[in-house]
């Protein structure tokens, strides 16, 4: 009985990946940052990846799997499911390459994204909208390639998507002469990971390799904590360029053997190190992209005088979304807080409410209020942004002691989903 074995990238393959990919991708920068050097007491280098042509690592895997196939397999055409990066390269290398390819997108994919994908693509490419997951998306394609013949292009659990994703390695070996003590990677199926920590292992196997998840999809942790790749039965969608339910088997063999550690970021404190590097550097990063330089601050104490490079994997955020980001950032910093408002019934009472329960920094930035017939009191669920954190809780004494207190949403997220 023919026993399988795992399969690991060898040096000589990446090397040849590189090749392929001289012509097509940047060489990315790898810059030290101040801030965070500074903030943390160690040398903090970024890999920009959000700088490359698609504005993601992704065109590198998917590149280099597609210009491996066979001329057969060329002229048959390929196929891929993605709802963002993967895509994008995908549609960049049909168009280099000029082969036809189609790209099944969830039916509520972003225009923007939609837009993008198209653009790189051009007329080699046919985009199908389809399902309301990125899984409907998937069995959609993969029924595409079994009926046609068509080789289908994996987003992460790929030999040569692995090999082409590990080139990031490579570069940053020789950007570099000082000793690395850590590189910090995010994880969604695995491919960076795997390639990434799989040249490490091969070229500086002092240096640690640290995966980093989105704490509403911890796949590879939960893989590797059980052993054996597990799919989740649901997960957060936020950090969409890192959020699977189920990671690779070939980079899941790959990442337990070659991660330190993996560590999974609350979606809120990367919705705050987004608005940090715009702010501070001016640094235009999607969610998966804040993923590693989220989870310094979970390192600190280890990292300190140390050499540690993040990896920016990319850049592709939707405008759209900055709300959301602003939200979600000051909910996990405690200083957005949504109430059911209890007021009575009598002229004055909302003035009263302004003018002797919110504090003189507090401000109302959410009201929704029903006025209801033949009751003492009606209801409004009221959000409140605070400047201090330590305002919450005079501030809930002053609503109960007015008796104004209805509920506190914040922790109740059954309601907060429906009323907010």
């Amino acid at each position: 009985m023919e026993v399988a074995t795992t399969y690991y990238p060898n040096i000589k393959d990446v090397r040849k990946a590189a090749h392929v990919l001289k012509e097509v991708t940047s060489v990315t920068p790898l810059i030290k940052n101040a801030n965070y050097s500074s903030k943390y007491n160690a040398t903090i280098l970024l890999k920009r990846e959000d700088l490359q042509q698609v504005r993601s690592y992704k065109i590198r895997g998917a590149f280099n799997k597609i210009s491996s196939l066979s001329e057969s397999e060329k002229n048959k055409g390929i196929v891929c499911a993605s709802a963002g990066n993967h895509a994008q390269g995908v549609a960049y290398a049909c168009s280099n390459l000029k082969i036809k390819g189609t790209i099944f997108m969830p039916s509520p994919t972003p225009k923007q994204k939609i837009e993008q994908v198209q653009m790189f693509g051009g007329d080699t490419i046919e985009i199908i909208l389809i399902g309301d997951t990125f899984d409907d998306a998937y069995k959609a394609a993969k029924q595409e390639c079994d009926k046609l013949g068509k080789t289908f292009v994996h987003p992460f659990d790929d030999e040569k998507v692995i090999e082409g994703q590990a080139t990031i390695g490579l570069e940053i070996l020789e950007q570099t002469k000082q000793p690395i003590d850590y590189v910090i990677v995010p994880v969604g199926g695995g491919g960076l990971a795997s390639g990434l920590s799989s040249v490490f292992k091969m070229l500086s196997p002092e240096t640690k390799i640290i995966g980093i998840e989105p704490e509403g999809a911890p796949s590879m942790k939960t893989a590797i904590e059980k052993g054996k790749v597990v799919t989740l039965d649901s997960i957060e969608k936020f950090v969409d360029g890192a959020a699977v339910q189920r990671v690779g088997d070939k980079t899941f063999e790959i990442c337990k053997e070659n991660l330190a550690d993996m560590i999974t970021v609350p979606e809120g404190k990367v919705c705050q190190t987004i608005l940090e590097l715009y702010n501070k550097d001016a640094i235009v990063v999607e969610p998966a992209g804040a993923l590693t330089t989220a989870a310094l601050d979970l390192l600190k104490d280890e990292i300190k005088g140390k050499t540690v490079i993040c990896i920016v994997s990319g850049s592709n955020n939707d405008i759209t979304r900055t709300p959301e980001i602003k939200e979600r950032a000051l909910l996990y910093a405690n200083l957005k807080h949504y109430f059911i408002v209890r007021f009575p019934q009598r002229v004055g009472a909302l003035k009263e409410f302004v003018a002797e329960i919110l504090g003189p920094d507090d401000d109302i930035t959410h009201f929704q209020y029903t006025k209801k017939a033949n009751r003492n009191t009606d209801v409004a669920v009221v959000g409140v942004e605070l400047k201090n954190t330590e305002d919450f809780e005079p501030l809930i004494s002053r609503m109960k002691e007015h008796n104004f207190f209805g509920e506190y949403l914040n922790n109740k997220p059954d309601l907060f989903q429906f009323l907010v």
